[in-house]
């Protein structure tokens, strides 16, 4: 057992864009000092030295992940050497034994959980792979926009009573020119028509800058270039599951990874009912979806996965739910084979 210096202190940070409260605990959960200072790592590290009569032997201090934490989480974990952990927000909302919601008593709840080993964590991802993520989720939020500028034109066709000729394909160049040239629409959905397709090729090439910057910051990662090497992977899957997932050994097993993806069943039994209730709820959605579309091409292209569909669709299985099991399946296989030492060879 580790015996902590008596100088040893324990900070929760309740964080603001603004400012953060500072809750200060003492090994035996006495309350030194809970205020409030400026967001930034000088106030915040000042306050804790003054309060424990000089700089402690040791900072152990939680934050809940929010926007802007996992920086200054970091900033005071290498610039200040304290020893920072980033809480699971909703896990520890759940923790309350109050119903009232105050920054005074959400930070002293985190200095205290950190105290007692129970602080519900999460992976505090390094500034690389922040980075990424925000390149990843910038792109899915342009192919979000182009997406809906896309529904709008076919609800104005919808509404006009307008259709194509069943032999040409939606959003190709003669679908384009066609819809470009219709007389069937009045003149004010034509031209809100003409400003959609504008924005759907805006947003095409704006999308096809952020692959290609993928494209170069991806080129000497070792991780995506062996997700690429897979049948089925491309760039965008490859990227995004670089950028959600960040280190496969952060986890300690496949079905550990599978969960954090959100592709493992939930169980729902009670009393002598067992049964599952279709995907546990939990992950990033984007990166559930662009597994599971993986995993769709992977039936088709690698042997051992399609022979598994067919397997469980012979059972009398519905597609959508084998496509997930093959999902679950595929990403638990997977994890041992992004392990370092399978990296380096």
């Amino acid at each position: 057992m580790t015996i902590l210096a008596e100088s040893v202190v324990f900070v929760g940070l309740d964080y603001h864009q603004e400012s953060v409260q500072v809750c200060v605990l003492d090994q035996a959960g006495k309350v030194l000092l809970n205020v409030r200072c400026p967001n930034s790592r000088a106030s915040i590290e000042a306050a804790v030295r003054k309060c424990s009569h000089g700089k402690p032997a040791a900072v152990h201090a939680a934050i809940k992940a929010c926007c802007g934490a996992a920086n200054l989480a970091e900033e005071l974990s290498q610039r200040s050497g304290w020893a920072m952990s980033l809480a699971h927000p909703g896990f520890v909302s759940r923790m309350k034994q109050s119903p009232d919601k105050t920054d005074f008593g959400d930070a002293r709840l985190l200095a205290d959980l950190r105290r007692v080993g129970y602080l519900p964590l999460v992976w505090l991802a390094p500034e690389e792979v922040r980075e990424l993520r925000r390149l990843v989720r910038y792109r899915q939020q342009l192919v979000n926009e182009r997406r809906n500028a896309k529904l709008r034109i076919r609800a104005l066709l919808r509404d006009n009573r307008v259709r194509c000729c069943d032999d040409v394909n939606a959003w190709t160049r003669k679908w384009i020119a066609w819809l470009r040239n219709t007389d069937a629409l009045t003149s004010q959905s034509r031209w809100i028509i003409e400003q959609h397709i504008e924005s759907v090729e805006r947003l095409k090439n704006r999308i096809a800058e952020v692959e290609e910057r993928l494209e170069q910051r991806m080129a000497d990662d070792a991780v995506v270039k062996k997700l690429r090497a897979t049948p089925g992977i491309g760039l965008v899957t490859a990227a995004t599951m670089r950028a959600e997932i960040g280190r496969f050994d952060r986890f300690q097993s496949g079905k550990q990874l599978a969960r954090f993806c959100g592709l493992s069943p939930r169980n729902a039994s009670s009393g002598e009912r067992q049964a599952d209730a279709g995907l546990i709820k939990a992950g990033n959605p984007q990166l559930r979806a662009v597994i599971i579309e993986a995993a769709q091409r992977l039936t088709f292209r690698d042997e051992r996965w399609g022979s598994l569909c067919v397997r469980l669709l012979s059972q009398g299985k519905k597609r959508n739910i084998v496509i997930a099991a093959v999902a679950n399946r595929w990403i638990r296989w997977l994890y041992h084979q992004m392990q370092p030492e399978s990296l380096a060879a």
